[in-house]
């Protein structure tokens, strides 16, 4: 594969950031609210992912295998996660986010191996 697009690192962050609010953060934000408002207002923040998601996945699939994509897509996914339920969420974070990120970055060894 060709060399990595750095470009798709940071559209996969940000759209991460819009994913893990429009799936979670209307368990804080909203949990009062009716469920349709709930999942209208996801579904606007989900378009905001994709916007950049989509991007990222056509920039990544000229550099990077699908599996490569998507080892790298978990890993962001996991990397974004981690602050945004300690910070927003308020949960807190115990060894097994750790023990995740290390399976993940094995995953990422083997998926990128020559």
């Amino acid at each position: 594969m060709q060399g990595i697009n750095w470009w798709t690192f940071l559209l996969l962050f940000i759209s991460n950031t819009f994913m893990s609010y429009a799936w979670y953060g209307h368990l804080k934000d909203l949990g009062n609210a009716p469920l349709w408002k709930a999942i209208l207002i996801s579904w606007s923040i989900a378009l905001l992912e994709y916007t950049f998601l989509i991007p990222a996945n056509r920039m990544g699939a000229k550099t990077m295998s699908l599996e490569q994509l998507k080892i790298t897509q978990e890993v962001i996914t996991l990397t974004v996660f981690i602050p945004f339920s300690y910070f927003v969420m308020k949960t807190s974070v115990s060894w097994n986010y750790l023990a995740a990120m290390i399976c993940l970055l094995g995953a990422v060894w083997f998926i990128f191996r020559a």
